[in-house]
């Protein structure tokens, strides 16, 4: 008689980079943040991508473990903070 064992583990990376954008970034677009940001992903594509292959594989779907990331039927999850306006959410 044969038995099959099976099993299924999951793992995240999780990473954040820091950019600097001009103080006058609406003023020059009339733009939301999150609208400069998309448009600008040049600002930081290549940057969290060189920190997501440093990060390190965590155990687990990384759900709820950072604000905000709680998208389960997402693969992955594009956020944003910014501390000084009081402002964030998804890309």
């Amino acid at each position: 008689m044969k038995v099959t064992i099976e099993t299924r583990q999951v793992y995240h990376k999780y990473a954040q980079v820091e950019i600097e954008i001009p103080n006058d970034w609406k003023k020059s677009d009339g733009l939301e943040l999150q609208d400069y940001l998309i448009a600008r992903d040049d600002l930081y594509t290549d940057k969290i991508d060189k920190a997501i292959s440093k990060a390190e594989y965590v155990h687990g779907t990384g759900l709820y473990d950072f604000d905000g990331h709680e998208d389960a039927e997402a693969d992955s999850e594009w956020r944003y903070e910014c501390d000084e306006l009081n402002e964030g959410g998804h890309l």
